[in-house]
């Protein structure tokens, strides 16, 4: 690659980045703005941009899901509790499974049957629009202060359903190219074939690196090792003939839930963390905008009715898959899925990169590939923008978003009475160093006695108005000590005091607390 190619690439990204930067701000300096959730924010001015025909880089869908999906991917699953997800792993697996394939056909039908687009054709379609997004959803219910357990089945959805969607659409395309037959055996062969080395792959990185930092505690070097084993699963994985994305998911379960406890003192987990955090936040800030700057409008035009057809058969199919699924769910192993919870799930069911990619990624060979590309990309703006946009309001009819704006609240004023109160611990240390006036120090004191007496009369008042707040207080001491006894049993581990890690003791005792409650 020649000095001016790399120069242009290079303008090209600080670009973007300068661009997506300031749509992040926009929220603070616009208070209106605050009420449209960050990601789709960066769609809509991406498609402004489309609109007066400014392109900031050719988006292909290796770039997607070569360089962005993986990290987005890790992060998503270094923050999911294997805990909570242990919960709801049937009906997750229901949908991520089942719910692909329910989908795919839905759409296939509605587009063979309604729009009269072959059956090959209409099969793609719906394999790009079957994997909800992780991206979008996970930011999108964050930012809305969604409960914990919805979030979860979302998430968890999402994360698997990505894998089951690239090995579907990977099968589809090798039947369109007459490479392979539309028959059960090779269908199931190379779905466990793709599994199955994605799973080995991604435990062996995960559990290998676990072990590893075992043996130092230097943060910088687990927080590139995370870095590393997230782009080296899906790599060697992808090399190996195996699933990207659930090499890349499997991995991210295990160091965020096994690795991070062994090998991690608690400083080093929040390094690694925050840094996640950071680069979801970072390539979630590029590929938002880039969805939106990459739509052709004279192309959405001409396929209008294909891409209303596609939506109400993705909709529809959607619906079906979910209601029945969750019923199914309820009846075998009690997951007690309320209706309201599930309606959610319907329709936050949004599509995005992943679809992108998968669409742009069928071979030019085949005739009706820009009709895909079109029908796509027309599908996830639809539920990007529409389902998107009408999230909140539909949390807000259900009476799902519950008292989350008060605990952040709550958090806030105890966090400061905490912080408050180790100031006047360390003047108190401090009093007699010299060259210091006692009046400084009594001013200072009485300063902080004022703050401390004002918070502790707002912390009664909320305690008082609210009174789940102190259920909400119990819960967060109990995850607190949770987190200090397995804290505890990862520091013998390292110091060779313990060969394995002791299964907790406080979480089956509170968890036995409860029952008798509920």
């Amino acid at each position: 690659m020649s000095e001016a190619v790399i120069e242009e690439n290079l303008k090209q990204f600080l670009l973007v980045l300068a661009v997506s930067l300031s749509v992040a701000t926009l929220p603070q300096v616009f208070s209106w703005f605050r009420r449209i959730p960050y990601t789709l924010l960066l769609v809509i001015v991406g498609l402004g941009l489309a609109l007066v025909d400014v392109r900031l880089v050719n988006l292909s869908p290796g770039l997607i899901l070569s360089i962005f999906l993986p990290p987005l991917l890790f992060e998503a699953a270094w923050n999911l509790h294997w805990s909570d997800l242990k919960r709801d792993l049937v009906p997750i697996c229901l949908y991520a499974v089942i719910g692909v394939i329910v989908s795919i056909a839905g759409v296939a039908f509605g587009l063979n049957q309604l729009a009269g687009i072959s059956i090959t054709t209409a099969l793609l379609i719906g394999a790009s629009l079957s994997a909800t997004d992780p991206v979008s959803v996970t930011a999108l219910f964050r930012e809305l202060g969604v409960g914990k357990r919805l979030l979860t089945l979302m998430e968890g959805e999402s994360l698997f359903n990505d894998g089951m969607a690239v090995v579907a659409f990977s099968f589809l395309v090798a039947l369109s190219l007459k490479t392979t037959e539309l028959t059960l055996q090779p269908v199931l062969a190379q779905f466990f074939a793709v599994v199955g080395i994605g799973i080995g792959i991604g435990s062996a990185i995960g559990f290998g690196i676990s072990y590893l930092t075992q043996r130092f505690d230097l943060p910088l070097v687990e927080q590139s090792l995370t870095l590393v084993s997230a782009y080296g699963t899906y790599i060697i994985t992808e090399d190996l003939g195996g699933s990207g994305v659930i090499g890349v998911v499997t991995t991210g379960l295990i160091l965020g839930n096994f690795g991070s406890r062994i090998g991690m003192n608690p400083r080093t987990r929040i390094i690694v963390t925050e840094f996640w955090d950071f680069l979801a936040f970072f390539v979630n800030s590029i590929v938002f905008l880039l969805i939106g700057d990459q739509v052709h409008f004279a192309i959405l035009g001409e396929n209008l009715g294909t891409i209303a057809i596609t939506v109400g058969a993705m909709i529809v199919t959607r619906a079906i898959a979910l209601y029945v699924l969750s019923y199914l769910s309820n009846r075998v192993v009690d997951s007690q899925l309320p209706l309201p919870e599930q309606t959610v799930l319907w329709w936050g069911g949004l599509r995005g990169s992943v679809s992108i990619a998968l669409a742009l990624s069928v071979p030019t060979i085949l005739s009706d590939r820009e009709e895909i590309i079109a029908t796509v990309f027309g599908a996830v703006l639809f539920t990007l923008l529409f389902q998107g946009l009408t999230i909140q309001p539909l949390l807000e009819k259900l009476k799902l978003l519950g008292d989350q704006p008060l605990r952040q609240q709550y958090l806030e004023v105890t966090a400061r009475q905490a912080a408050l109160n180790r100031v006047l611990q360390y003047l108190k240390q401090v009093e007699q160093r010299p060259g210091i006036e006692p009046a400084f120090y009594q001013y200072q004191e009485s300063l902080i006695q004022g703050e401390l007496t004002r918070l502790d009369e707002e912390i009664d008042q909320l305690q008082d108005e609210y009174p789940n707040l102190r259920n909400f207080t119990a819960e967060q001491l109990r995850g607190e000590l949770q987190a200090i006894e397995a804290d505890t049993y990862a520091e013998f581990v390292r110091a060779g005091r313990l060969n394995k890690e002791l299964a907790p003791f406080l979480q089956g005792s509170f968890e036995q607390s409860k029952e008798p409650a509920e």
